[in-house]
């Protein structure tokens, strides 16, 4: 046997480049990956190693010389020019397996049968003695693709499949293989967060095989330990002495990774599944080591776990009664990932990339890579920590400037608090320019913090604003007594269109806090703004005492809270209209808290700008209207973009059509640079109210909004 042979190692498509990195620790050389598997270079040792190390191998082969076989005739003679003598005795046993590729000779059952015959042929012309067949665990397993008439001869070393490593006797209805699951893991990077200390969790494990297969890759365990047969053991080729020696070692390494195994959990709704995943564990000794436990997706949680790597492969619609639930299991492991996971990296495989979207998540690194046929995705996501635990690490002695003004800003206005029962303030608004924040404080069960940070200039070395950040934070918690889970930090930066409404996070938690007369629920964690717009508080409160009888309609509605004030304020009927699915259910429970459910509270998802040309050809009139259109807008539910210093004036005048005779128009907005167009305006009567509307807490910051009361001439 030379020391240098030239080997074929295959792998399922898109699993080649994994492949060569692994050949290239084993000692092998000349790389060069082709379509489902790698030619290289390397010596016995390197193919061994292979066998028994190889997460991603399907089959190691030692290829013999190839040859010309255009007819079965032509195939027979090739077969017989190999001294087969020199791989196996004469009264072993053997195995074919043939594959064709556009070769005239196109029946790879018979070609095997053919090949079969001239290995027996030539024994027993020899010998006198013949090998028989043993599709099984043969002495021999001869490989053969015959591809545009050249036959490509190997011996296979490996036997059987790799990925086949022993553990695994059940699989559920359709498993991930050994192989793919590694190959999975490591493009997910589990191999560096394990060796970190990261823990790896599962929530939909199914039979178990990424749990196993993450915790041989921790522990250090060569995938082919458990495995009783290898196409080389009774090779007449066969170096025992360096197998066993290689098995000793491999001994060794999984002894020494178990003892430092990093936690490896998994979860699973279907018993069944369970009972699988455990009893496959069991086969592989790691039922030390790794935990099972029935749980839906929605419940499933880190527990104590060191944060490290999701990883998921949720499960087709046959585990689920049908495709219909497919979208409802990827929300609820969206919401899981980002409410129990969120300081954790996570990797989800799917068939259906779809229906990822569906999670919210947004991946830094998507992988083709195949389930058998089935092509699939590996999307693969970073750790979702929030700004705010970010923001804390590391060593601070707080901001003592920062602090002295928290504590007189809450003085001079403790009074106003309680004369006006105020529950939601800001408290600060960038008054320091070291600290440019503003900070909002919402009263409900606890006391909730909102701290968004103003976008520093680029000029600011970020060394120095993240250090200014984390002492400001420490002091906003000092001054105000409360714990990190009361505090919440976002970045405000110039926004554009509906930017200020995004998503930061989907933990889908709503506190109940009230602006008299009425309640309202506020998310503090999901989005930039909270849901209420506190510079408004005056402007709601006027439009409640003007709003007694009358028919009141609240345009790009936002969560409704104006239309609370209305209706608490004895409206007729009230309507509320906003394009955002989200926040028409949002004011919808928003109404629901209030009690606001009769038939006389309506709210309407649309596009407020063509919903106002459809009902002004209804001629349908409102008493009291609040107008409140965002700066800029180009969502892709409309056909063009709206600019309210551009589009104002065509926008008061069609809403005019909707106001009755002696009806009132409240219209505002928050565009820094705005100019009312009063000569596209000659109809209405239009006073600027904007002083009145400020409130206290804003008066430091008299351009937060515009604000104006506009009637039909003659009326006001």
């Amino acid at each position: 046997m030379p020391d240098a042979l030239k080997l074929f190692a295959s792998t399922p498509k898109g699993m080649e480049q994994l492949l060569a990195d692994e050949i290239k620790q084993f000692g092998g050389f000349h790389m060069n990956p082709v379509r489902a598997g790698v030619e290289f270079t390397g010596t016995l040792e390197t193919a061994y190693k292979l066998c028994l190390w190889s997460r991603i191998a399907n089959r190691v082969l030692l290829p013999l010389p190839s040859f010309e076989a255009k007819t079965p005739e032509t195939l027979y003679e090739g077969i017989q020019k190999t001294d087969w003598s020199q791989h196996m005795s004469p009264e072993g046993t053997m195995a074919v397996d043939f594959n064709i590729s556009r070769s005239k000779i196109n029946h790879s059952h018979y070609a095997a049968l053919k090949v079969k015959d001239a290995v027996v042929d030539q024994f027993r012309d020899k010998y006198d003695l013949r090998p028989s067949v043993d599709t099984e665990y043969p002495d021999l397993r001869i490989n053969c693709y015959l591809a545009k008439n050249i036959c490509r001869l190997s011996i296979d070393l490996s036997g059987d499949s790799l990925h086949r490593r022993g553990y695994r006797l059940e699989g559920g209805g359709a498993p991930l293989k050994e192989n793919l699951a590694a190959a999975i893991l490591t493009l997910a990077g589990w191999p560096e967060i394990a060796a970190q200390g990261g823990s790896l969790v599962d929530p939909m494990c199914g039979s178990g095989t990424l749990l196993v297969e993450g915790a041989m890759i921790a522990a250090d365990i060569a995938p082919g330990l458990l495995r009783q047969h290898f196409g080389f053991k009774f090779w007449k080729q066969h170096d025992c002495i360096l197998w066993a020696s290689l098995l000793t070692e491999a001994e060794q390494r999984r002894d020494a990774g178990l003892a430092k195994l990093s936690a490896i959990q998994g979860f699973d709704i279907d018993g069944k599944m369970i009972s699988i995943a455990r009893a496959n564990i069991e086969r592989a000794g790691l039922e030390e080591h790794i935990n099972i436990s029935a749980s839906d997706i929605s419940q499933a949680t880190p527990g104590e776990l060191t944060p490290g790597l999701v990883v998921s492969n949720p499960p087709y619609g046959e585990r689920l009664g049908g495709s219909k639930d497919l979208a409802l299991l990827y929300r609820q492991l969206g919401n899981t990932l980002n409410k129990a996971f969120s300081d954790w990296r996570s990797a989800i495989f799917t068939g259906l990339p779809k229906m990822a979207s569906y999670t919210g998540l947004y991946p830094e690194a998507k992988q083709t890579l195949f389930n058998g046929t089935l092509q699939c995705t590996l999307l693969c996501y970073g750790a979702r920590r929030s700004a705010l635990s970010e923001a804390l690490e590391g060593e601070s002695e707080g901001a003592p400037m920062l602090a002295n003004r928290l504590k007189k800003n809450r003085r001079h206005l403790a009074s106003w608090i309680r004369r006006e029962k105020i529950s939601c303030y800001r408290l600060y608004d960038a008054d320091l320019p070291e600290y440019a924040l503003a900070i909002d404080l919402y009263q409900g069960d606890k006391l909730w913090v909102n701290v968004q940070e103003y976008q520093a200039p680029a000029s600011i070395d970020p060394a120095k604003a993240a250090q200014r950040l984390r002492d400001a934070l420490h002091s906003i918690k000092a001054v105000l007594e409360i714990e990190n889970s009361q505090l919440f930090l976002k970045q405000r930066r110039k926004q554009k269109g509906s930017a200020q409404y995004e998503r930061y996070d989907q933990k889908e938690q709503f506190h109940t806090v009230v602006e008299e007369p009425v309640k309202c629920l506020v998310n503090l964690s999901d989005y930039l703004d909270s849901g209420l717009f506190l510079d408004h508080r005056l402007t709601r409160k006027m439009i409640g005492e003007m709003s007694r009888g009358k028919r009141f309609l609240n345009l790009f509605a936002y969560t409704g809270v104006a239309t609370l004030h209305a209706a608490a304020g004895g409206a007729s009927e009230t309507l509320t209209i906003d394009m955002s699915n989200t926040y028409t259910e949002w004011a919808k429970r928003n109404m629901a808290l209030n009690g606001f459910t009769d038939k006389q509270h309506q709210l309407i998802q649309a596009n407020c700008l063509e919903w106002i040309k459809q009902e002004i050809k209804q001629a349908t009139k409102y008493d009291l209207i609040f107008l409140d259109p965002p700066s800029f807008s180009n969502s892709k539910r409309m056909e063009q973009t709206f600019d309210v210093l551009r589009d104002h004036a065509a926008l008061l005048n069609e809403v005019s059509q909707l106001l009755s005779d002696d009806g009132i128009l409240i219209f505002s907005n928050n565009n820094r640079k705005f100019k009312m167009d009063h000569q596209a305006l000659p109809t209405l009567e239009i006073t600027d109210i904007t002083g009145q509307t400020i409130p206290e807490d804003f008066k430091r910051n008299q351009k937060i909004h515009n604000c104006w009361r506009i009637t039909h001439k003659g009326t006001a």
